[in-house]
């Protein structure tokens, strides 16, 4: 089975690198639209165009499946793009909802998600979880991790900072952090650590294989026969960037 993984830029390698892991698929095409990236800064009209136009991207490769490893078109453009395409499209947001149900039992729990502000915008995690009662949320958007992971800082002084900016009025560390952006696992470390290990960190990688297995009933078979990598912009960095993630 060959699938075809979507992001704005890097962060869908963290969907990748979950996907590899769980041997679902054959082979897989990595299509990220780093010449346009970020996405989450961009009005719904422009998510859908660019969105549309990576699905061109991959007819000709012949996918089975294509995974959208971005939280901003999964918000703003899945059902524009389920519509013009005659293979399943998943996104990331019904998964990343699906973990938090199975990983929480107390739906008094506190949950911060963190997002690109287009994602925080739509309201869509904020609506998926209230209809399955978890109503003790906190919505912040945190723009700056994307362009820092873009730029390959994963930990550091810097990422510290930034950090330090966003989450500093926050009194106790939540129950749980959705990482509401594909590119924010990759700085899942550096979030565990600066939440003293106290809060569940739930990302989309994860949250897809979860989904794929129970849902769409896909098992593990062998490993993966080919992986492809293609860019709009700059394919090096991303290649390099993947080499580090995926090791």
């Amino acid at each position: 089975m060959r699938a075809g993984v979507f992001d704005s830029g890097v962060g869908g390698l963290s969907v990748l690198k979950s996907l590899i892991n769980a041997k679902l698929f054959d082979d897989i095409i990595y299509y990220g639209d780093t010449a346009r990236v970020p996405y989450g800064v961009k009005d719904k009209q422009t998510i859908v165009r660019f969105s549309l136009e990576a699905l061109d991207f991959f007819a000709p490769h012949h996918i089975d499946i294509l995974i959208v490893a971005c939280n901003t078109v999964s918000a703003y453009a899945l059902a524009e793009m389920q519509a013009k395409s005659k293979i399943p499209i998943v996104g990331v947001i019904e998964p990343g909802v699906l973990a938090v149900q199975n990983k929480l039992s107390n739906t008094d729990s506190q949950i911060l998600i963190i997002a690109t502000r287009a994602t925080i915008n739509s309201g869509e995690y904020e609506m998926r979880l209230r209809k399955i009662g978890f109503w003790n949320l906190k919505s912040l958007a945190t723009g700056l991790f994307v362009p820092i992971v873009e730029e390959g800082l994963l930990e550091g002084a810097i990422v510290e900072d930034i950090f330090e900016y966003y989450f500093s009025s926050l009194s106790n560390p939540p129950k749980a952090i959705i990482l509401g952006c594909t590119h924010f696992p990759l700085i899942a470390p550096a979030l565990d650590k600066y939440f003293k290990h106290q809060s569940i960190l739930i990302h989309s990688g994860e949250a897809i294989v979860e989904y794929l297995e129970s849902r769409l009933h896909l098992t593990s078979g062998d490993s993966l026969k080919s992986l492809q990598f293609y860019a709009s912009d700059n394919p090096a960095m991303l290649t390099k960037i993947a080499q580090k993630w995926l090791s």
